[in-house]
């Protein structure tokens, strides 16, 4: 499907939880997380958590200077301060969630 996409110009990245896989299936971009199958973007019910990961895939876009790359993510599953994260990003403001 990523790479239907991107034939037709609009540039993608696949979020992903097995590096092993995103590298066989040669995705355009990929984006790996050390999160459980079926949760590439985080638990449920944790917006935090979650757009920290949709801000992440969205920097990629920008950043991404090769095709095929793949690159992994420091989080952890339960582990991270996303709260903390976002408040550092946007200078100390609310994310807005």
């Amino acid at each position: 499907m990523a790479r239907a996409i991107e034939a037709a110009g609009i540039p993608t990245v696949v979020i992903m939880v097995d590096r092993a896989k995103a590298e066989t299936m040669s995705v355009p971009r990929g984006l790996v997380l050390r999160f459980p199958f079926g949760r590439p973007f985080g638990a449920p019910g944790n917006p935090e958590q979650q757009r920290v990961v949709l801000e992440d895939a969205l920097t990629m876009l920008s950043t991404c200077q090769e095709p095929g790359e793949v690159r992994t993510l420091p989080y952890r599953w339960r582990r991270e301060d996303y709260v903390r994260i976002l408040a550092e990003r946007h200078g100390g403001m609310s994310s807005g969630i």
